[in-house]
């Protein structure tokens, strides 16, 4: 079968271009080498497969090898002070989370620059540019998910996964609880929006049995951890947009809230079960309804609430795990008003040398409620065998 066919081409191509994974080079310096200089390279490569995209009438098969990360990044330390440098390169590509396009949208960009300092584990901070921390799934790694990537409909109004601010945060109640606020830009690109505003969050997790303490999470601790964290977020902006742009009227503000919940629990001789769910709400003060909407108002990242549901199951003693992902948003307008879309998929992962080297096999099936011909807002399924390669 044609099917069969391509996830056999998938996974042949990509194991044969396996090599072993080492850990980055690590430098010290200062007095008794208590600073410390660590580069590495994170690399996802792809083969990708749409059933829609290609031919006369864009409704034929298209395939492409491609890079979903290619990355370079700085980590220091230093008597409490850090930094964090990442760059990547996306290469063009034609397969994109919504279309399949002429593949003229290569880039180079610096992902994150941020200062970190500590006073104790109960204050820290971040300042520069960084992930913002509404949703739990824009804080899992890149690198360390449970599903092929995080999802293609959960990115936040006009700043999608990354900001610039300050943030604080810390762990407390013997590392159970954890808090941050976060003062970020929020909108700025050359339209403006109404009024020159910060975009304020928040965001507080309880965990239990062993603990997330970290800035960041992982999609997935591959039996190594048993954990069971319940999260929320909040976050506010003031006149990010106008309802009606045409006339520079009606201003309209931004907030947008999340709830999740994350469980992973190994059983031994049987294997680790995991769990992630939540919800978003984005809610631009129906700006959509407008006589001439902003644009970021409205569409994939415009007004909308929905969530996502994770599932997987790692066998005992075999680096092999199982996962499947399901997805319902609400959009006010993407196509037509009142946008119903589904997302649903499947696949493994399989850890030759844990996350620094990792083969990830999905299949995934995304409907929308009304079909717009011509549009990024037709029905379409889509295969992924990805590499994954760190060093």
């Amino acid at each position: 079968m044609k099917f069969t066919t391509k996830v056999l081409a998938a996974c042949t191509g990509l194991v044969m271009l396996a090599t072993s994974a080492f850990a980055g080079p690590v430098w010290t310096f200062g007095p008794e080498d208590q600073g410390l200089l660590k580069l590495d390279y994170k690399g996802q490569f792809q083969l990708n497969y749409r059933d829609t995209g290609s031919g006369p009438d864009s409704d034929d098969d298209t395939m492409e090898f491609n890079f979903r990360r290619n990355r370079l990044a700085l980590v220091g330390l230093y008597d409490g002070f850090g930094i964090y440098v990442q760059t990547e390169y996306r290469e063009d590509n034609n397969i994109t989370p919504f279309d399949v396009t002429d593949g003229n949208n290569s880039d180079f960009s610096i992902l994150d620059a941020q200062f970190r300092f500590q006073l104790n584990d109960a204050v820290k901070f971040r300042m520069g540019k960084f992930k913002h921390s509404l949703t739990r799934e824009n804080q899992e790694a890149c690198e360390k998910p449970l599903t092929l990537d995080r999802s293609v409909l959960i990115s936040a109004p006009y700043v999608s996964t990354r900001d610039k601010g300050v943030a604080m945060w810390g762990n407390l109640l013997e590392d159970m609880f954890q808090y941050r606020l976060e003062v970020m830009n929020g909108r700025n690109d050359s339209d403006s929006s109404a009024d020159s505003s910060f975009r304020y969050g928040a965001r507080a997790h309880l965990t239990f049995l062993d603990k997330e303490t970290g800035y960041g999470y992982r999609g997935t601790y591959m039996g190594e951890k048993k954990v069971v964290t319940l999260g929320a977020s909040y976050q506010f902006e003031a006149d990010v947009a106008y309802a009606n742009t045409a006339l520079e009227q009606d201003e309209v503000d931004y907030q947008a809230w999340s709830v999740d919940l994350f469980v992973e629990y190994p059983v031994e001789d049987i294997g680790t079960f995991t769990f992630s769910t939540a919800y978003v709400d984005y809610d631009l003060d129906d700006a959509y309804k407008g006589a001439t909407p902003d644009l970021g108002a409205i569409g994939l990242d415009g007004e909308k609430n929905g969530g996502y549901t994770k599932l997987a199951y790692m066998l005992p003693n075999t680096p092999l795990q199982f996962f499947a992902r399901a997805e319902n948003w609400s959009f006010a307008n993407w196509g037509v008003y009142d946008q119903e879309v589904d997302w649903v998929g499947g696949g493994l992962n399989y850890y030759f040398r844990g996350q620094n080297l990792k083969l990830t096999l999905e299949y995934s099936m995304v409907e929308f409620d009304t079909e717009v011909a011509g549009t990024n807002c037709e029905d379409f399924d889509t295969l992924t065998a990805q590499m994954q390669v760190i060093f």
